[in-house]
């Protein structure tokens, strides 16, 4: 294996430490999760007792302040473990960086240290019943009342969706204008008329909380604007990079947690009086998911490397999330078969992350989107 050279010994005892935390916190709860249709919120707290909600953030607000690359080991062994009812990832990378890069200081004080010991629960709310991955399309309205907004839409497909203490809203500002009229705000819980409907019954990550939320004249105020009227398309595009990047991670992990996986058991289950990883179908099919995904991790590391020096650039991100995400559910098909009819149960955790990884190539923009991301640069 090509040795990985972004983390330090110090990167290392975090992720050891981690990896001793989901093992003892979270593996033996998450099948009662999948039937609960979500995690348990003292999970949530817990985490942030330890230090894994929000690495990055600055001590002013309440978080250690450490690098990137803490961020990067929370999402590769949650994804290496099959936990994928955590919703840490959406929480600390995707809905913090907005409310600390964008959002006012009262803002920054009040929510951030909430969303690092865990007491507040964050989601991002883009995904429309009619919308899709067409962010310009938006049709939820902010309509500005003098001291505060007035927000009316909906919500779909929205991640911690039941579970949210706070919601970054993408809406219209200014039906008008398109693109230049969207714009970004926190609607928190209790407001009178922020209404969640059903959490949504999914084909895989059925741990994690996936929700309908809507919005009736929810009175917003004006501080709960998350930077200028206006410019919420503009952060958008400056934060999905990270999105992207993340997801890709993801993948990776969960390739590796699967291939570990499929060893174990070819190496223990018999057919036709010896091991299934003695057939040299195995071996060949073994060795081209390895490379694959040896390939596929150098790209993303290098990602990551470009990403901390912020040299990321959007079309490389669109790729990594793209080609990665679709070579996992080709790694996690090949695995399944491999399992043969237990690759198919729900107890076996190959079958669980062949479900859970098959939405990796639809949300955070499908890959088609990305593709088409990537053609703008080339033509």
């Amino acid at each position: 294996m090509i040795p990985r050279t972004l983390f330090s010994p110090e990167h290392e005892g975090f992720r050891d430490t981690l990896r001793k935390f989901l093992e003892k916190e979270s593996v033996p709860h998450h099948a009662q999760w999948e039937e609960d249709g979500q995690v348990s919120r003292e999970l949530w707290l817990k985490a942030g007792e330890n230090g894994f909600l929000c690495p990055t953030l600055p001590e002013a607000y309440g978080g250690p302040a450490a690098d990137y690359l803490y961020s990067i080991i929370v999402m590769e062994e949650i994804a290496r473990m099959g936990q994928s009812g955590i919703g840490w990832g959406l929480h600390t990378d995707i809905v913090a960086p907005y409310i600390e890069h964008y959002g006012n200081e009262e803002m920054k004080l009040r929510l951030l240290p909430k969303m690092v010991s865990g007491d507040l629960i964050g989601a991002i709310a883009m995904t429309e019943p009619g919308g899709g991955s067409d962010l310009q399309a938006v049709k939820t309205t902010a309509i500005d009342q003098g001291d505060h907004y007035l927000l009316n839409g909906s919500k779909t497909f929205i991640t911690n969706g039941q579970m949210a203490d706070i919601v970054i809203v993408v809406a219209k500002t200014d039906p008008s204008q398109g693109a230049k009229g969207i714009s970004l705000f926190v609607v928190e819980r209790g407001m009178p008329g922020f209404e969640r409907g059903r959490n949504l019954h999914k084909v895989g990550m059925k741990a994690q909380d996936t929700s309908e939320l809507f919005f009736n004249d929810v009175k917003v105020p004006k501080a709960n604007l998350i930077g200028a009227e206006g410019m919420g398309f503009v952060y958008l595009m400056q934060e999905l990079p990270q999105e992207r990047l993340g997801i890709a991670v993801n993948a990776v992990a969960q390739m590796e947690g699967a291939l570990q996986l499929t060893l174990d058991y070819v190496r223990e289950r018999k057919a036709f009086g010896k091991r299934v990883g003695d057939f040299q179908n195995t071996q060949y099919k073994l060795a081209e998911i390895h490379t694959k995904i040896e390939v596929a991790r150098t790209y993303v590391d290098r990602c990551i490397e470009l990403h901390m020096q912020k040299k990321l650039d959007i079309q490389s991100a669109a790729a990594a999330k793209y080609w990665v995400t679709d070579l996992q559910f080709e790694v996690a098909d090949e695995c399944v078969q491999l399992f043969g009819g237990y690759g198919y149960m729900w107890e076996y955790p190959i079958a669980r992350m062949w479900a859970d990884c098959r939405v990796q190539r639809i949300y955070g923009g499908t890959n088609e989107i990305m593709k088409g991301i990537i053609a703008r640069t080339l033509i």
